[in-house]
Parts: C-alpha cells; structure tokens; sequence
C-alpha cells in the first residue's frame, strides 16, 4: 500500500496502481466530474494515471491555474487532430497552453492556410467533443518514436527527440491522433464545451529566424458555453482599450522603422503622462530616504560576468559593441543593478550608512524576438523605475515592508483596486538554474514570506519563478475587464553582494556582507504607461492627464478671453490648451471629448460679459456655469 497525502493533511492508503480521478470518486462523484487533472508532489499529471508510490495530491479543476493549463494542452492535441484529418500529410511543430488558450504550429507543406479556413477547423473540432474520446498515455523507447515518427515524415518532432533519452519519451492519443508529449492532459475530449480559434500567425520553427516559417494557430476552449461567450467580450473590450490604437489617436507615442524595432519614440503628450509618473515616484522615494544616481546605457562585459548576467541574459542581449582597444567588450546594459552594485563598493561602508537606498530611472536593453514585440508591453529598450537597498540581515523584513507600503501606494494613486501577490520561490528540485547557497535562498525566502503575511496581502505562492539571483514578490493586478497583468515586483538578494565582494563595517569592528533588495513598483514606465492606458481606457486620472482642460472659444471674437483664462488657470497649475480652429462648437467638443481631454470650458459672448465659464465634462456632459475662481476650487476638488 502506499500512502496518499490530501492538502487538508489526510492521508488515504491505496495501492499503487490508484489513479488521482479514483481517489476523487472515492470523495465524491460530483467533485470526479470536475477533475481536470493533479497536483502530484506538485508536478502536474494525468488523473488517469497511477500514482504508484507514496505522494501529495491535489485534484484540480478548472478553478486551478493548472487545471486550465492541463485543459489547453489537451485542446492544443484536440486541435492538431482535427487539423490532420482536414489536410492530411501536414507536420507539427510544437503546441503548449499559454496563458489564455493554446497553440499550435504547422507545416502546412507550402499549401496556403489562411484565417478564413479556421471555422472549418473548429467545426470539426466540434464534432471530435461529441464523440468524447479518452486521452491516454503510453511511454515508448527512443527508438520507436523515432520509427514512428519517420514514417510519419515529421522532421520537427524527429528534432525533439533527439534531446531526449530513454525513458523519458511518452506518447499521447485521442481518437485518430497520436502526439509526442510529456502531458498532462484532462480525462477525455467530452470536457471541452467551447471552442474558439481566434487567430493565426507566423512562427520561426525554435523561435529561430534561420529555420522555417510555421503557421501558429491560436485559440481558446472552455468546459462552459457561457464563459466562451464572456471571453470573447473581453476580446472585443480590449480591442478597444488597445493601448497600441489609444496610443496613437492620442497621439502618445510612436514606432519607427528606420529607428528599430521594439524602441519607442514617446510624443510630447506621452512624454507629459511619463515625466508625471517619474515626478511621483521620485517625490515618494525622496520621502522614503532614497538618494538618485544616474548610470551609463552601457558597461563591460566583465561587469555582467561578475554579475552574472551574461550567463543568464547573454543570448537575450544585443549582441556586443567592440572598441578599437584589442579584446575590449561593452554590452548595452540588461540590468542596472549592476551599476549599483559599483556605487556601492565605490567606498568603504559603514553599518551606520545602512540602509543605503539608490534609485535610478535607468534604461535598459534586451534584444527581444520580433515576433514577441508587442506596443509598450514588450520592448527591446524600457525604463525601470528601478531602486537597490543595500542593508542589514536584521533590516530585511522592515525594508521589504516599507517597499511593500510604496507599491501600495502607487496602485492607490493610479487605480489600481485587484490585485494579488506572488510569492516567487526557486523550482523544488531543478536547482541549476539559481545562484548562491541554500542557507541564503531559505532566509530570502522566509523574509518574503513572512513581510506579505505581516502586511495583510493577498498572495499565491509560484514555485521556479523566482529571478536566478532570488527569491521575489511579484504583483498581478487585474486591470478594468479582468485582465491579468504582473506590475512592480519586490526581490531580496544575498547573492551579488557576495559575486561583487561588498562589505561594511559591524558595529563589532568586523566586516560584513549586505543583503541586496531589488524594486521597482512600476516594473518598466513603457510596460506600466501601456497596461495603464487600457485599464482606464485613455481616460487617465485627472493629476496624470497631459492636458486637464480644452478651452473652447465659440468664435475668434472670443480669443482673447480664452487666452486670459488660460493664463489664469496656468498660475493654478491646470494646464489646459485653446481650440482656436475655425469649426463649429460642436465640432470642437466632440473633438475634445475624441482626445479625452477631462473638462471643456466653452466661451462665448454671455461667458465672455460676465466673466464665466459653461464647464462640460468628458463622458458627463454639461456641468454649468463657474466663476474662474470657483472652477479653480471645483477643479481643486476633483484632484483629491
């Protein structure tokens, strides 16, 4: 018998050839209907596949975040099966779940498949639901996949192969399909009520642009009608809430080729929103003890060797700038942390310095694939409000929490009301991929842990997605339709102290190592200004807006009023423009109301005689007639 520990601490005895969807029936038939697939020892399985030893179970349903990854696998194979009996002879690439549906990529074979074709393919996926087929498991030697998949002709899954070895290569099927796949995926096709295939695209085979271009074909299912049709309202909100369009009818900023892909130009208005942003943060850090530093764009490549991160990012990075000094190497910087770690070590320290607190809108450059390219949201070069406190093992918890008080603060002021906490710890077995010691990733980790409990957050607990260097504390926040997006991030760091030898002077005489916390509440200006326009829909908050007021004079008689009341609201601080163009008032309101300009103030000769002003509001309408000074006080109000 082996023993089977539930996630209330009770503990089943079966034997090992129990599945997880038989100890489910065992609970209750209603919760086995709902199973998707398991969390066994924290690695998703199958719920049809034997346990075969003593474990932690978890049974996941649609509920779970792995429950919908173990659903979107499965349909990712749903709809390779569908697509195979359609055109017959094709070849596949990969077809993981994402974060909201699935993919696939194929070789259609120099055929032609275009977006008109997909309704062909979803019907037909369709009709596979009905006939509810079970998906099973088979584990098979290096050799028969490689049979198999040469009679196939497959070359992309002949490629995977060959990085695997015996042992560790298992098939998948469902009705007329068989996949090589590592799984899992749900009981059987009859689960998947929904189905929507949303786009396609062209993807490098392995991301790489030297190989073929495949077809990706994109789309999303759901185990309930309803939630499809709730989905696809949120697409068409989002479309809408674009930040890419919204950008440019605001006229915020801009793309250009000549000057390169994934850098972008920030206009004068979006230069307004971003220069407001940094004027916030600086006044709250300058308040919270932090000092600026301004760093070079660029650095050498022994400094990210020391770091670290050429090992981690090199293959992420543009590729190095040599000088005419022989062997001479410069990276344009991945990271500025760095930087700071220099400043730091540029003088001896005293415990008494400590908590040093160094902020820096630093740039930033990672050379992103072009097919990851995506407005704001993801760049090749973006500024990080990014901040290094360097302090004491005993200051870790307070610091964490004073940083934890900061973002707070920013998702207050800018409306963001949802949100959860992610407590990022390192992959339970797989730990190649971190640096540093185990005692200083566990005292990294409880520090985390403990501050988020301390302060009363909402939080998750991810582990393997923790930064190569630590521990983290990431914020994903729901934006206005229910979008999730991961917004300013908290991590401690013991270990690029030690790789950049940085030390301080104990209150004992002796010398000590400081412990490294990385912030930033905004993550990236362009990523935070991006998620921010579609979550408030280009209607920003009044303090953040670039122009608060539109002065709209009837005819040109009024002109000089206009330019006087302007004059007038700039000693205030409202900024405001005039629309002196030679278009009706209608026009001109309309216009305003296009550029989301908060308040109109419409003059003509009634306002102009008794000094007033008709104010209207964005998306409100017609408010009344004010006083200059009396709309200084109600424009004073809506501030607050």
């Amino acid at each position: 018998m082996i023993n089977i520990t539930l996630p209330d601490g009770s503990v089943r005895q079966c034997t090992p050839e129990t599945t997880a969807m038989e100890i489910a029936r065992q609970i209750s038939e209603g919760l086995a209907r709902n199973v998707l697939a398991a969390l066994v020892n924290d690695e998703i399985w199958d719920s049809f596949r034997p346990l075969k030893k003593d474990c932690s179970l978890k049974l996941l349903t649609w509920d779970d975040k792995e429950g919908k990854y173990a659903f979107w696998h499965s349909s990712a194979h749903l709809m390779a099966e569908a697509l195979e009996a359609l055109y017959p002879g094709i070849k596949f690439g990969i077809g993981p779940p994402i974060e909201n549906g699935f993919y696939y990529d194929v070789d259609f074979g120099g055929k032609p498949f275009t977006a008109d074709q997909l309704e062909a393919v979803e019907n037909k996926m369709k009709e596979l639901t009905s006939a509810d087929n079970t998906y099973s498991r088979r584990e098979v030697s290096k050799k028969e996949a490689i049979e198999y998949f040469t009679q196939k002709g497959d070359q992309y899954k002949l490629e995977l192969i060959e990085g695997l070895e015996d042992g560790q290569i298992t098939f998948y099927h469902q009705g007329n399909f068989t996949d090589l796949c590592k799984g899992p995926h749900i009981p059987s096709t009859g689960k998947i009520k929904a189905v929507k295939l949303l786009n396609i695209a062209g993807a490098y085979w392995r991301g790489d642009e030297k190989n073929k271009q495949l077809t990706r074909i994109y789309g999303i299912t759901f185990p309930k009608a309803k939630e499809l049709s709730e989905y696809l309202f949120m697409l068409e909100e989002a479309k809408k809430r674009d930040h890419r369009k919204l950008g440019k009818e605001l006229e915020l900023f801009m793309f250009s080729d000549k000057v390169g892909q994934g850098l972008p130009i920030w206009l004068p208005r979006g230069t307004m929103i971003r220069e407001r942003l940094e004027r916030y943060m600086r006044k709250e850090q300058t308040e919270r003890g932090y000092v600026q530093v301004v760093t070079p764009h660029i650095g050498k490549k022994d400094l990210y060797v020391t770091s670290g991160h050429y090992e981690k990012y090199g293959k992420d990075s543009f590729k190095p700038i040599h000088t005419p000094e022989e062997g001479e190497e410069f990276f344009l910087k991945p990271m500025n942390c760095p930087h700071h770690c220099e400043i730091y070590g540029n003088k001896p320290r005293s415990y008494k310095e400590l908590p040093l607190r160094i902020a820096e809108f630093g740039t930033v450059y990672r050379y992103e694939q072009s097919g990851e390219l995506n407005g704001l949201t993801r760049v090749r070069g973006f500024t990080q409000d990014d901040a290094h406190i360097f302090c004491t093992d005993d200051q870790i918890k307070e610091e964490f929490k004073s940083v934890i008080d900061l973002v707070m603060e920013v998702f207050i002021k800018l409306g963001f009301e949802n949100y959860t906490a992610q407590i990022s710890l390192r992959d339970k077995t797989n730990r190649e991929k971190y640096i540093g010691s185990d005692s200083n990733w566990d005292k990294a980790e409880k520090a985390i842990s403990e501050a988020a409990l301390e302060k009363g957050l909402k939080t998750i607990t991810e582990y393997g997605e923790a930064a190569f260097y630590g521990p983290k504390l990431d914020f994903m926040v729901k934006d206005a339709i229910g979008r999730s997006w991961q917004l300013g991030t908290i991590q401690v760091d013991y270990n690029l102290p030690e790789r950049f030898e940085l030390e301080y002077i104990t209150s004992e005489n002796t010398k000590a190592r400081p412990v490294m916390i990385h912030r930033a509440p905004f993550g990236s200006l362009e990523r935070f200004i991006g998620v921010l326009i579609e979550h408030c829909n280009g209607n920003f908050p009044l303090w953040l807006t670039p122009d608060q007021v539109a002065i709209l004079p009837i005819s040109e008689k009024y002109e000089e009023f206009a330019k006087n009341i302007l004059n007038y609201l700039e000693k205030y601080d409202i900024r405001g423009l005039i629309d002196n163009r030679n278009e009706k008032i209608g026009r001109k309101i309309r216009d305003a109301e296009m550029k989301k300009i908060p308040i109109m103030l419409i003059i003509g000769e009634q306002e102009q005689e008794n000094n007033e002003l008709s104010v209207r509001e964005h998306r409100t309408g017609d408010i009344g007639k004010m006083k200059p000074e009396m709309f200084v006080e109600y424009f004073k109000n809506k501030l607050i």
